[in-house]
C-alpha cells in the first residue's frame, strides 16, 4: 500500500513536470510566433509608416541577439543553480515582456517607442531562451530512460501549437492584446510550481567533484567540441524550412504563379506549417520509441523532408489549397524538433546538459540568419536569379551536413543520463 502510494506520488510528479514544461513552450512558441505575425502591425501603430521592413528586421534581429545571449545564460544557470531556476525564471521573464510591450504604444514619440520596443524585444528574446532546454531537460532527467522519448514528444507536440494560437490571436486581434494574453498565458503557470521538483540526476550530481556548467567545457577536447557542433547541425534543415521556405511562402507562390497567391496570407502559412509540425513531432518522437533509435528515426525524417521540399520547389499552376497542403506536409516533415533537443540533452553528462540542451536550440534558431545570408545570395541577379534555384541549392547543402552530422553522433535512446562530464 504504501509503494503504491508512493509511486502514484512519484507519476503525478512526473505528469505535473512534463504538463508545465509544455505549457511553457507553448507560451514560448507563442511569443516567438507573435513577433512575426503581428510585427509590422505594431509598428505601423507606434507611428511608422516608412521603411517598415527595416524596422521589423531591426526588431526581430534583436530579438535573435536576445535569444543567442540567454542560451548561453540560462543553459549555465541550469547546470549551476537546477533545471526549474531556469525554467520558471525564464517564464517570469518574457511574460513580463511580453505585458510591458502591449505599453510601448504609450510614448508618443515613435522614435522613443521604438526604442521601448527593442528593448522588450531583446529581454523577451532573452527570456525565451531558456524555457525549452530547461524543460527538456527536466523531463528528460525524471522520466525513465526507456520512456522518456514520449515526454518530451508531448512537450514539443504541445508546445508548437502555440504557434497556431499565435496566428489566430495576431490575425484578429489588436497587436497590444495579443502581447497581453501571452504574458497572461506565462505568469499563469506560476501557479503549478509548487508541483514541480527539481531532477534528482542534478541534485546527486552537485556531490561530484565536477565543474558545473562550464560552457568553455564544450570546446576543452576535439572529440567533447565536435559532438556539439554535431548536434547543431542536425537540427539546421528545421529553421530552413521554417525560415525561408514558410516565412517566404508568399513570394515563392508568386514566382511559381500558384492560382490565387495574391490571396495567400503569411499569418495562414506560419498555422499551417506548425499544425503540419504537431503531428510531426508526434510521429517522429513515436517512431524513435517504435525503433528504439533517435537516429534512424532521424534518417527516415531527413528523406522525407527532402522529398517534400523538391516536390514543393517544383510547384505550378496549382490553387492555394493544394500550397497550402504542401506547407502543412513541410511543417510535417520538420516535426523532428522535439526529438533533436532531446538528442542534444542525452549527448552529455547532468553537469553540461541544459548548458547544451539550451544553446543547441537557440544556435539552431540563430544559424537562419546564415542561412538567410547564404539564400539571398544565391537567389542574386548575377547567381541562381530564382527563389527556387537558390533554395534547392540550399537544400541540397543542408541535408548534406545533416545527415553526416547525425552519422557521426552516438546513438542514445534507452541511454543511461545518471552521469557527468569529466
Amino acid at each position: 500500500m504504501i509503494n503504491t502510494t508512493i509511486n502514484s506520488g512519484a507519476n503525478k510528479a512526473i505528469t505535473t513536470t512534463v504538463l508545465v514544461a509544455a505549457l511553457g513552450y507553448f507560451v514560448d512558441v507563442y511569443d516567438l510566433v507573435l513577433f512575426l505575425i503581428i510585427g509590422v502591425k505594431s509598428i505601423k501603430g507606434i507611428g511608422f509608416q516608412e521603411n517598415i521592413i527595416g524596422e521589423f528586421q531591426s526588431l526581430l534581429d534583436i530579438q535573435m541577439i536576445g535569444m543567442l545571449v540567454g542560451g548561453v545564460f540560462w543553459g549555465i544557470l541550469g547546470d549551476k543553480k537546477g533545471r526549474l531556476s531556469v525554467l520558471f525564471g525564464s517564464i517570469i521573464m518574457y511574460s513580463l515582456a511580453n505585458i510591458a510591450n502591449g505599453f510601448v504604444d504609450v510614448f508618443h514619440d515613435k522614435d522613443q517607442a521604438f526604442l521601448a520596443y527593442g528593448v522588450l524585444r531583446f529581454i523577451a528574446g532573452f527570456g525565451l531562451a531558456g524555457e525549452l532546454g530547461a524543460g527538456i531537460t527536466l523531463v528528460s532527467e525524471v522520466m525513465t530512460k526507456e520512456k522518456r522519448g514520449y515526454g518530451t514528444m508531448i512537450v514539443a507536440s504541445v508546445g508548437v501549437t502555440g504557434a497556431i494560437v499565435a496566428a489566430l490571436v495576431g490575425k484578429f486581434l489588436s497587436w497590444q492584446l495579443a502581447y497581453f494574453i501571452g504574458g497572461g498565458l506565462g505568469l499563469s503557470l506560476l501557479m503549478l510550481r509548487i508541483g514541480v521538483f527539481e531532477s534528482g540526476m542534478f541534485e546527486n550530481s552537485k556531490k561530484e567533484n565536477v565543474q558545473h556548467g562550464n560552457f568553455f567545457d564544450l570546446f576543452r577536447n576535439k572529440k567533447i567540441a565536435l559532438k556539439y557542433l554535431y548536434c547543431i547541425l542536425i537540427g539546421s534543415p528545421i529553421w530552413f524550412v521554417i525560415g525561408i521556405l514558410i516565412g517566404r511562402a508568399p513570394e515563392f507562390a508568386a514566382e511559381m504563379g500558384i492560382s490565387g497567391s495574391a490571396l495567400l496570407e503569411r499569418e495562414y502559412s506560419i498555422m499551417f506549417c506548425y499544425t503540419g509540425l504537431v503531428f510531426g513531432d508526434i510521429a517522429s518522437g513515436a517512431l524513435s520509441q517504435l525503433l528504439q533509435s533517435r537516429k534512424k528515426a532521424f534518417y527516415i525524417f531527413y528523406v522525407f523532408c527532402a522529398g517534400v521540399v523538391l516536390v514543393y520547389l517544383n510547384l505550378s499552376d496549382v490553387t492555394a489549397f493544394v500550397y497550402y497542403v504542401m506547407i502543412t506536409l513541410l511543417g510535417f516533415s520538420v516535426g523532428f524538433w522535439a526529438m533533436f533537443v532531446t538528442v542534444a540533452s542525452e549527448q552529455f553528462g547532468t553537469n553540461l546538459r541544459s548548458t547544451t540542451a539550451t544553446t543547441v536550440p537557440n544556435f539552431v534558431r540563430g544559424s537562419l540568419v546564415l542561412i538567410a545570408m547564404l539564400f539571398d545570395y544565391l537567389r542574386g541577379p548575377e547567381k541562381l536569379n530564382s527563389l527556387t534555384s537558390a533554395a534547392l541549392a540550399v537544400t541540397i547543402f543542408l541535408f548534406v551536413i545533416s545527415f553526416w552530422a547525425i552519422s557521426q553522433l552516438p546513438e542514445t535512446f534507452g541511454k543511461d543520463l545518471d552521469y557527468v562530464e569529466e
